[in-house]
């Protein structure tokens, strides 16, 4: 035998322990079931851009084996055209699930959604400006996804460019079977060079005339 179930609460009295516990399971399966179709929608956009990355590596087989310049110079533009799409459609997806990139550079430095991986003397900014982003951060509404990795400034006058040193042409030397196939052919002698390297000893000797017939 079982004992007496809970006691049902009374009409307009507090909810018994029974009914609380029966509105969290009830909620919990709504979030479930929420967070089951975000996902799931989610998975069906990445699908798409899985297709676009598929056709990127394609473009990029042509590229690779382009023969002319002018091939070349069509499979990178086409190349970088699909890169380009498959970058929108990702930041389209972001966006539909409130997912935007941080725009940080000018900001001054902020713990909670910056990490600072170096510094740049700069003149003309207050140390602790934001000079340029190595990573981007994210948002996801008002939390932060992940944070921003970037390059700040410092007081100190800014770095002069290193130029590269300048080397002077040298020399242009063919390599290669083909260079070597040029070297193996005998060079071509003049005339005037056939002459002096006759030995002395042989001449020619013209021939007799034949004496003209007379009828």
């Amino acid at each position: 035998m079982t004992g007496p179930g809970p006691l049902p609460a009374e009409a307009g009295g507090p909810p018994s322990e029974l009914d609380k516990l029966r509105r969290r399971v009830a909620a919990l399966s709504e979030k479930r079931d929420e967070a089951e179709a975000r996902l799931h929608a989610l998975l069906g956009a990445l699908l798409s851009l899985d297709d676009v990355l598929a056709d990127t590596r394609l473009r990029a087989g042509v590229l690779h084996a382009a023969r002319s310049a002018r091939e070349t110079a069509s499979a990178a533009l086409a190349l970088g055209e699909q890169i380009d799409a498959a970058h929108l459609m990702l930041r389209a997806e972001f966006e539909r699930h409130d997912v935007s990139p941080m725009d940080v550079v000018g900001r001054a430095v902020d713990p909670a959604e910056m990490r600072v991986v170096g510094t740049e003397p700069h003149p003309d900014h207050p140390g602790g400006t934001v000079l340029r982003e190595t990573v981007t951060g994210f948002r996801r509404g008002s939390d932060t996804l992940r944070a921003a990795q970037v390059v700040v400034s410092v007081p100190g006058p800014a770095p002069e460019p290193v130029s590269a040193p300048e080397t002077e042409p040298g020399p242009v030397t063919e390599s290669g079977p083909a260079a070597d196939a040029v070297r193996a052919q005998p060079r071509r002698t003049t005339r005037a060079q056939r002459r002096l390297l006759r030995k002395p000893s042989v001449r020619r000797t013209r021939r007799p005339r034949r004496p003209r017939r007379t009828d």
